[in-house]
């Protein structure tokens, strides 16, 4: 955003991703994906956070090549989606 020939800068910046690899990985991935929530069912696994700039996207991807996953999707959301997305997701079984 330029105001005056000048670069501003806006809190919460960044675009809300959901990114879908076709495996499902172990807990111990968690890490590498850390501040994204992580949603495995199925064979696959749904990434979705935000990712503030193109670096740290490429930077993810990046990590899914090398971690040997098969990326399937990327898809940026509006922070509409995302809201909708969190209010009509099923409770999560207890017992697992």
């Amino acid at each position: 955003m330029k105001s005056d020939g000048k670069q501003m800068m806006r809190r919460r910046t960044g675009t809300v991703y959901r990114i879908v690899v076709g495996s499902e990985p172990s807990d111990k991935y968690a890490v590498a994906f850390e501040g994204m929530e992580m949603e495995a069912k199925d064979g696959i696994t749904v990434l979705t956070g935000r990712v503030i700039d193109q670096p740290q996207l490429y930077g993810i991807l990046e990590r899914i090549n090398g971690l040997g996953l098969e990326l399937l999707s990327v898809e940026a959301l509006s922070d509409d989606a995302k809201q909708g997305a969190r209010e009509n997701r099923e409770p999560e079984d207890p017992e697992l």
